[in-house]
């Protein structure tokens, strides 16, 4: 495995999907199997490590050459259940993000406009070939989307403060067919409490890329190295799945001025995240 730097990389947060072994075809199969045996694998910070790595040549590789043959394993009750990294897909739907998120000027600073079309082009030649391929992983910066909490429920909520060199951890785990029902019920209350908005539109979306998967896998929301910028405190307090879940339920009952202060609550806690965001 290539050395990669020890250096601590924050701003991402991550949802993703672990599927058992039984999910995949033959060879992939096979890969997966031996992979997991291995003793020691990378983890998510090494993937983010090597990702940014690439971007440091003159010109920057965006989208990584070759496929990760790299994964996310868990052993779910005696079950192996794999999370692929994807790293050159998700490289190619995060440029697809890229231009609504900068500025023309620092977009063509960060990325020439010809390494931005010919990795558009390499993209486009690829899918062709792969129509139905989708990542096991999705990824956000300095903020965990609001419609991720829906998934998960805060009796799922892990949290350690960590110690010396074992860093500070916050995720939650929950099986598929849990994540899929908790979507159509916020979906339902959503749809008669308010309008058309983003959190719908993120949900609708999310709850279209979950039912790509095997039922029997585990959707997990990871904090990532977002654990690394905010205080302890912070951390310990964070319960935000519980209150997205008291925000829709309140809904559903028809109270809103209680959806509203959970909803508040939320607000609050994710614009200090963002101020940090700017502050950097």
């Amino acid at each position: 495995m290539p050395k990669v730097s020890s250096v601590i990389v924050p701003y991402a947060t991550y949802l993703r999907v672990y599927e058992p072994l039984a999910a995949f075809p033959e060879p992939e199969r096979t890969h997966w199997a031996r992979y997991a045996r291995r003793q020691e694998r990378p983890s998510y910070q090494d993937e983010l490590r090597r990702s940014l790595a690439d971007l440091l040549p003159t010109p920057p590789v965006p989208v990584p050459v070759h496929e990760s043959s790299d994964a996310f394993v868990l052993d779910v009750d005696g079950v192996v259940c794999v999370c692929p990294w994807r790293t050159r897909l998700r490289g190619w739907l995060a440029m697809e993000e890229l231009g609504e998120e900068l500025p023309g000027p620092v977009l063509d600073a960060v990325l020439p406009a010809v390494v931005r079309h010919q990795t558009s082009q390499d993209y486009e030649r690829w899918l062709a070939r792969n129509p139905d391929a989708r990542p096991w992983i999705r990824t956000a910066t300095w903020q965990v989307p609001l419609h991720w909490f829906v998934l998960v429920g805060d009796e799922e909520r892990r949290f350690d403060k960590g110690s010396g060199e074992v860093p500070p951890l916050l995720r939650y785990r929950t099986p598929m067919v849990q994540a899929r029902r908790r979507v159509a019920r916020a979906l339902r209350a959503l749809k008669d409490g308010v309008d058309e908005g983003p959190l719908i539109d993120g949900l609708i979306d999310v709850g279209r890329w979950l039912e790509e998967f095997h039922p029997r896998s585990l959707v997990e929301l990871d904090y990532g190295g977002l654990v690394h910028v905010l205080p302890p405190g912070d951390l310990e307090d964070d319960h935000s799945a519980a209150d997205v879940a008291e925000g829709i339920e309140a809904l559903r009952l028809g109270d809103g001025a209680a959806a509203g202060e959970a909803y508040g609550r939320l607000v609050e806690r994710w614009r200090a995240v963002r101020d940090r965001r700017s502050a950097n």
